[in-house]
């Protein structure tokens, strides 16, 4: 398994906005296609606005095939203008775990 680790700067004034399309559109299409959703975080302390996000793969070629299928789903190309104008920064990992990993 790997995992993908999505970190979104979201605008001042727009955390709610964006949680609230996540909540009620966004998870609707994506969690049928991407599959494992493993966490979604927002930040308490430190830098605030932030929204974390993971989603677990078998490995890097089923993660393109699913964001691939995602990025051609018409559902999700009119949704995201929506939920892009929340967001100022985007940061983007894959992560894979070591031997002695709970996740593998």
């Amino acid at each position: 398994m790997i995992v993908e680790e999505r970190i979104y700067r979201i605008r001042s004034g727009k955390l709610k906005e964006y949680l609230t399309l996540v909540r009620e559109e966004g998870l609707k299409i994506q969690q049928p296609i991407l599959g494992t959703l493993i966490a979604y975080f927002v930040s308490e302390i430190g830098p605030l606005n932030h929204v974390v996000h993971m989603w677990g793969y078998e490995d890097l070629a089923d993660r393109t095939r699913r964001r691939q299928e995602l990025a051609d789903d018409p559902r999700w190309q009119a949704f995201t203008p929506r939920l892009s104008a929340c967001i100022e920064a985007m940061e983007n990992r894959i992560l894979l775990p070591t031997d002695f990993s709970p996740l593998k």
